[in-house]
């Protein structure tokens, strides 16, 4: 069933925006962690999409999509009005989040929007929650109002220093885990160098550190195996056993390479998608 798109907002404008679309049986069962799988067209791909922020009351789920290929590009091209081929979910296993005290919640790029949702769900935990988001420059950075609204503490970093913290989300994370404030998790959501980085900072510390993967995703049920991460010398397929896992066990380099996979056939088909929308 089509559903509805209620909302739309360029978050960067031509790359990354944030659309609110009417499911309520979604809405109703998704939890911190969840994602939902989208398809635009009949003979479309689906493509996994976090969520990043519940309204169980209206029936809404928000999703935040960064602009990077073909299926991306018509997703972007619908508009308040407009509705969805397909939305599939709540998928995934929900974070795990239970009242324990301070849990730090590291966030990059369009990963700062799921991560939304995980840290929200620690504050309505009754957990006290620190955000460490970071972005290339002040312009790319996503969700700071939003985190304002209940984080107890926001920290900001930038690459060039535009805004907050000149550096890189770790240093500030170095910052609290070298602090006095007993630390409960981490969690870190984000391009996978991000999530690497902070799980190879906080093995030192033995803090638990959560990440959430996203890898290459065909079907989102666990038929295709197309999702497969190694964890702790194992197989695991991120939509059914994920997308969390514990970030000291996660295998990054074999994730990078397989994320990288299909890099040449998307950009033949988004090009190919870029040539048929100019000449019509």
């Amino acid at each position: 069933m089509p559903v509805p798109i209620v909302e739309k907002q360029p978050l960067i404008p031509g790359k990354t925006s944030k659309m609110v679309l009417e499911a309520p049986e979604i809405a109703r069962h998704a939890q911190p962690g969840h994602f939902v799988m989208l398809r635009m067209s009949e003979h479309g791909e689906r493509i996994p999409l976090t969520i990043a922020d519940t309204d169980k009351e209206k029936g809404l789920i928000t999703i935040v999509y960064l602009v990077l290929g073909k299926s991306t590009a018509l997703l972007e091209s619908l508009n308040p009005g407009d509705s969805i081929l397909d939305v599939c979910g709540p998928l995934g296993r929900a974070t795990h989040i239970e009242k324990g005290g301070t849990v730090i919640c590291v966030g990059g790029g369009t990963g700062i929007a799921a991560m939304h949702h995980i840290a929200k769900g620690h504050h309505l935990a009754g957990n006290r929650v620190i955000a460490v988001i970071g972005a290339r420059s002040k312009d790319l950075l996503l969700f700071e109002k939003e985190l304002s609204l209940f984080a107890d503490e926001l920290l900001i970093s930038t690459d060039d220093g535009s805004y907050g913290h000149k550096g890189m989300v770790t240093e500030l994370l170095k910052n609290k885990l070298d602090g006095d404030e007993p630390i409960l998790e981490v969690v870190a959501v984000g391009p996978v160098p991000m999530m690497a980085a902070v799980s190879d900072l906080t093995r030192g510390y033995g803090v638990k550190t959560t990440v959430s993967l996203n890898p290459i995703m065909v079907d989102g049920i666990g038929m295709c195996g197309a999702c497969r991460v190694t964890v702790d010398g194992k197989t695991r397929f991120a939509c059914v056993d994920g997308p969390e896992f514990d970030g000291h066990k996660v295998d990054f380099a074999e994730l990078k390479l397989r994320l990288a996979a299909f890099r040449t056939q998307e950009q033949i088909s988004m090009d190919a998608y870029r040539s048929t929308s100019v000449n019509g």
